[in-house]
C-alpha cells in the first residue's frame, strides 16, 4: 500500500484497481485486462484516452511557454484566446472569465466574487446562497457547504451557516411527489417553497441561487418540465442571481453545449465549468460572471491595488492550449451534434431496463443518465445503504465496465462523446449481466421488500 491519502475513497477499501493506460474510450488496468469507460473518468473524458491532437497541443504549448502566472498584469495569448472563446459560446451577456484549476475551487471563486460584487454596489448584506438539497458543488470548504450530500459533509464541521447556504427542495419528482401529486403540482409546490423560503429571510439577503442543470453525483436528476422557468421567474421577481454549475453538464454532455441550453434555462447570471472544458486531459476551470458585475469590481480593485483573488495556476497556458484545441476539435467535428444523437440512443437502451424487477426510475438526457435500484419496486422503497450500489458497480468492473454508483442505489452512465452505437451496445450488454447478478444478489441477502 502507497503512502496516499486517497479521495472520496473507503481509507479501507484502497488500490482495488491500478490503472495503467487508455485508449479511445477505453482503459486497461495493470494486469492487462480491457474496460469500457461508462463514466468518462469522472464525468470528464469527452474525447476519450490518447487523443493526438491534444498531446500535440499540450507538447507544443511545452515547448514553447510551460508556464507563465497571471499576476499583477501579467498575461498570455492563449489564455486571452481561450477566454474569448467562452465568451463566444455562453449563453451570458458580455461574459468575462476567471480560471482555476477544477470545477470545486470555481465554485469557490464564485462565492467570493458574489461577495465582493455585492460589496462593490453598497449591499453588502446581499451575500445568502440557495443551494438544493441533494446537490454537489464540489468537496473545497465553500463549495463543500454549497453540497448538499451529507456524505460531503460528515466530520469536516462545515461553516455553512457562516458562508449564509439555505437549502430548498432537491427538484425529483420520483423521489420528492406526494401521494397523487402530478409534475406540474410538484413543480408549483417545491417553487413555491423556495418563494417562502425568499420571504422568510429577505430578498434584500439573497445574492444567488445554484444549481447544476441536471445534477450529476446526487443522482442525476432531471427537474420535470417547467421547473425551470417558473424558478427563474421566482428569482427575477425578487433580484436573485442564477448560478448554473455547468461542471458536468457542459459541452455537449446532455446533447446540447449546454445543460441549460437543454433545460431552457435563460440568461444564467454566473457559470461554472470545468471537467470537459479540457476533456480532462489537463485540470482548468472557468468562472463566468456577467460583464456588469465586472465592471463593478473594476473601481474597488483599483483602489485597493489588486482584486486580491487568484491561485499560481489561474490561466496556466498548457491547460489554456489544451483547453482551446478541444474546443476547436468539439466545433471541428460537431462533437455535440453527434453526442445528440449518440445521447438519444443512450437513453434508448436505457430505458428498456425500466421493466426490470430491481429497477425503480430510469432517468438522464443526452449522454449523461441514471438508473436507480429499489428495494420494492412497486413503492420505489430505497436500499437503506448503498451496498447494493457498491455491489452492482463492482459486478459491471468484472465485466468490464466501468460506472459508478451515486445517491446510493443509482448508477450512473456519462461515457466518453466519442463513443458509438456499438460501444453503446457494448456497455448495455455487460450493465445487463451485472444487473441480473444484483438481483441474485438482493434475494440471496434478503434485501428486497415486499
Amino acid at each position: 500500500m502507497s503512502s496516499i491519502i486517497y479521495p472520496t475513497t473507503s481509507f479501507k477499501n484502497t488500490e482495488t484497481l491500478t490503472v495503467e493506460r487508455g485508449e479511445g474510450a477505453y482503459i486497461f488496468d495493470n494486469n492487462g485486462n480491457k474496460y469500457i469507460e461508462g463514466m468518462a473518468g469522472l464525468w470528464c473524458t469527452s474525447l476519450g484516452y490518447g487523443n493526438k491532437e491534444l498531446i500535440e497541443a499540450t507538447t507544443e504549448q511545452m515547448s514553447k511557454l510551460s508556464y507563465s502566472h497571471m499576476f499583477g498584469g501579467k498575461t498570455h495569448q492563449v489564455g486571452m484566446d481561450l477566454s474569448d472563446k467562452l465568451t463566444s459560446m455562453l449563453p451570458m451577456k458580455d461574459a468575462k472569465i476567471f480560471f482555476g484549476n477544477s470545477g470545486s475551487d470555481a465554485n469557490d471563486s464564485h462565492v467570493k466574487m458574489l461577495r465582493y460584487y455585492f460589496n462593490a454596489i453598497g449591499k453588502p448584506e446581499k451575500f445568502k446562497i440557495i443551494a438544493r438539497e441533494r446537490s454537489y458543488h464540489g468537496v473545497t470548504v465553500a463549495a463543500a457547504s454549497l453540497t448538499g450530500l451529507p456524505i460531503n459533509q460528515a466530520n469536516f464541521d462545515l461553516p455553512i451557516d457562516a458562508l449564509g447556504i439555505l437549502r430548498t427542495d432537491a427538484p425529483h419528482y420520483y423521489r420528492g411527489a406526494q401521494n397523487g401529486e402530478t409534475e406540474t403540482q410538484f413543480v408549483d409546490r417545491i417553487v413555491g417553497n423556495l418563494e417562502a423560503l425568499i420571504l422568510k429571510e429577505g430578498a434584500n439577503t439573497i445574492a444567488a441561487f445554484i444549481a447544476e442543470p441536471i445534477t450529476g453525483a446526487s443522482g442525476v436528476i432531471v427537474p420535470p418540465p417547467g421547473y425551470y422557468q417558473k424558478l427563474q421567474a421566482v428569482l427575477n421577481k425578487y433580484d436573485i442571481l442564477f448560478w448554473a454549475d455547468e461542471v458536468i453538464t457542459g459541452f455537449g454532455r446532455t446533447g446540447n453545449d449546454f445543460g441549460s441550453t437543454t433545460m431552457g434555462i435563460e440568461s444564467p447570471d454566473m457559470m461554472t465549468m470545468a471537467k470537459q472544458l479540457s476533456s480532462a486531459y489537463m485540470p482548468i476551470s472557468a468562472s463566468a460572471i456577467r460583464g456588469d458585475m465586472y465592471e463593478a469590481m473594476i473601481e474597488p480593485s483599483a483602489s485597493l491595488g489588486v482584486f486580491g483573488h487568484g491561485y499560481t495556476y489561474s490561466g496556466h497556458p498548457v491547460a489554456c492550449a489544451v483547453a482551446l484545441k478541444t474546443l476547436e476539435i468539439y466545433e471541428r467535428d460537431n462533437i455535440f451534434v453527434k453526442a445528440a444523437i449518440t445521447g438519444a440512443y443512450l437513453q434508448a437502451e436505457l430505458a428498456k431496463f425500466k421493466n426490470h424487477p430491481l429497477v425503480g426510475e430510469v432517468r438522464g438526457a443526452g449522454m449523461l443518465g441514471a438508473i436507480e435500484l429499489v428495494a420494492n419496486k412497486k413503492t420505489g422503497q430505497a436500499f437503506a445503504t448503498g451496498q447494493v450500489g457498491g455491489f452492482i458497480t463492482q459486478a459491471c468492473q468484472n465485466h468490464g465496465l466501468i460506472v459508478r454508483a451515486v445517491a446510493g442505489s443509482s448508477v450512473a452512465f456519462c461515457p466518453p462523446l466519442i463513443v458509438d452505437n456499438t460501444q453503446i451496445d457494448e456497455i448495455i450488454s455487460k450493465f445487463s449481466k451485472a444487473l441480473d447478478e444484483t438481483l441474485e444478489y438482493t434475494q440471496r441477502e434478503n434485501l428486497l421488500v415486499s
